[in-house]
């Protein structure tokens, strides 16, 4: 294909990609009044009645400061929910489109890669709205007595975004680190010897990225991510064992892929001496 041909096939697929982007928002927009909108209020709606605004017998419900700010909230929320809807149409045109340059083996590296990063991201997020309730009763309850905790949506609902992304995203370093060993750059004896900076260093990424800064949800996401980089060593040890095996079974694996074989392709002599396998041994045997 000329670059041109690049081009315009790659509009065509942002364009697709765009288009089921805006239909995934629009149909969160309207899931946001019909369930979407108490699945995110849940975890402070359960909180006990002395953490909530208005407290025993008042309904739940989150503040709203300005005019707009319920059109921003709703907006915000149903792109979100409208890029997880529509995330196999637009992750298929971006597959699409790179797929005809991949090899065979690099196409199932890619599929499988996609699919594990996404499961990854779920996880993050499931765990990340389970410790919510747990981390905002713990927030909230540092407040001591005498005190009204009235929380904004604005607030409230940027703070469970922030959550979910943190602990979806936090859970792809560990695929971030096969993914640099299966292609060469990331060794095993590497991440082996870093094993405890690895996980020192996790504990220390997990108390800065959680919006919560409570020990609860802090560990919530450092235990998972630790068993995840162990389970990422551990699969860098069997890729590198593979790779060692292979490049013994290959005969001239120390030659680029740019450099002339050795072997002489030059015809030569049949009663030449040096082509000669008759083994020499000693008569008595």
């Amino acid at each position: 294909m000329s670059l041109i041909a690049h081009l315009t096939e790659l509009r065509n697929r942002v364009a697709k990609a765009l288009l089921a982007l805006l239909i995934g928002t629009i149909l969160a927009f309207w899931w946001y009044q019909h369930g979407l909108g108490t699945f995110i209020r849940a975890p402070y709606c359960g909180l006990p009645s002395h953490l909530r605004y208005g407290g025993s017998g008042a309904p739940c419900g989150l503040l709203i400061t300005d005019v707009f700010g319920g059109v921003f909230i709703r907006l915000k929320v149903a792109f979100l929910a409208g890029a997880v809807l529509s995330s196999p149409f637009w992750l298929y045109q971006v597959w699409a489109f790179i797929t005809p340059g991949l090899k065979r083996n690099e196409k199932r590296y890619g599929i499988t890669f996609v699919v594990v990063s996404t499961a990854l991201f779920a996880l993050g997020a499931v765990l990340a709205y389970i410790s919510l309730a747990a981390g905002l009763r713990l927030l909230l309850g540092l407040a001591g007595n005498g005190v009204v905790v009235a929380l904004t949506a604005q607030d409230y609902i940027g703070f469970v975004l922030s959550l979910l992304i943190a602990f979806g995203v936090s859970f792809e370093v560990p695929l971030i680190a096969v993914a640099l060993n299966m292609v060469g750059i990331l060794s095993h004896a590497v991440l082996s010897r870093s094993r405890r900076w690895i996980f020192f260093l996790t504990l220390v990424f997990a108390a800065f990225i959680t919006p919560t800064q409570d020990p609860f949800t802090m560990l919530l996401m450092a235990v998972p991510m630790i068993v995840l980089f162990e389970i990422a060593i551990q699969i860098a040890r069997v890729v590198d064992k593979r790779r060692a095996r292979r490049a013994d079974t290959e005969f001239f694996h120390e030659i680029g892929d740019d450099e002339a074989s050795p072997l002489d392709a030059r015809p030569s002599r049949l009663d030449d001496p040096s082509l000669d396998d008759t083994p020499t041994t000693s008569p008595h045997r």
